[in-house]
């Protein structure tokens, strides 16, 4: 079905972009620009990191983190070209080549719009003991409805003893 059939959809893609297919430029798929991720939390404040990160800097260890103690992640992107429609997340997580965690969430639906969204995705603790202290490595990916992969980010992170 073409959006033109669809008037209930007009409707709602003129709402949300403030122009129709006509101003798109022909670009019929949205493009998820991130700019920036960071990291929140109590013990180091908040940490940027700009994208997309260098190949050779791929899996470099992007932060550290006492044990017990929480975060969150800020992400700052921008939305081109057309309505992306359920943007979402998952961030696996493994150390010592054994996944220990997997973790998904919605960020919504967002029309493109020249200032960039920054969003703040939900509350993390990190583990705590012995055993949980060390580096590990993860992978973080952004796709959408139609499983469009707009980013993925391998890095990785330290977890310390808390004093």
């Amino acid at each position: 079905m073409d959006v033109q059939d669809d008037e209930s959809l007009w409707r709602w893609k003129e709402k949300l972009l403030g122009c129709v297919e006509s101003d798109l430029n022909g670009q019929m798929n949205p493009e998820v620009k991130f700019h920036s991720i960071g990291i929140i939390s109590d013990n180091i404040g908040e940490i940027n990191t700009p994208l997309p990160i260098d190949d050779s800097h791929s899996g470099q260890l992007l932060f550290t983190l006492k044990e017990g103690s929480q975060y969150q992640f800020k992400l700052t992107f921008t939305v081109l070209h057309n309505i992306v429609s359920g943007l979402a997340y998952t961030n696996t997580v493994w150390k010592g080549g054994l996944q220990v965690d997997r973790s998904k969430g919605m960020l919504g639906t967002f029309a493109p719009h020249r200032e960039p969204y920054v969003h703040t995705l939900d509350e993390e603790i990190t583990p705590s003991g012995v055993l949980a202290r060390g580096i590990y490595m993860a992978k973080l990916k952004f796709e959408d409805d139609d499983r469009r992969c707009h980013m993925e980010l391998c890095y990785s992170f330290e977890i310390k003893k808390s004093r």
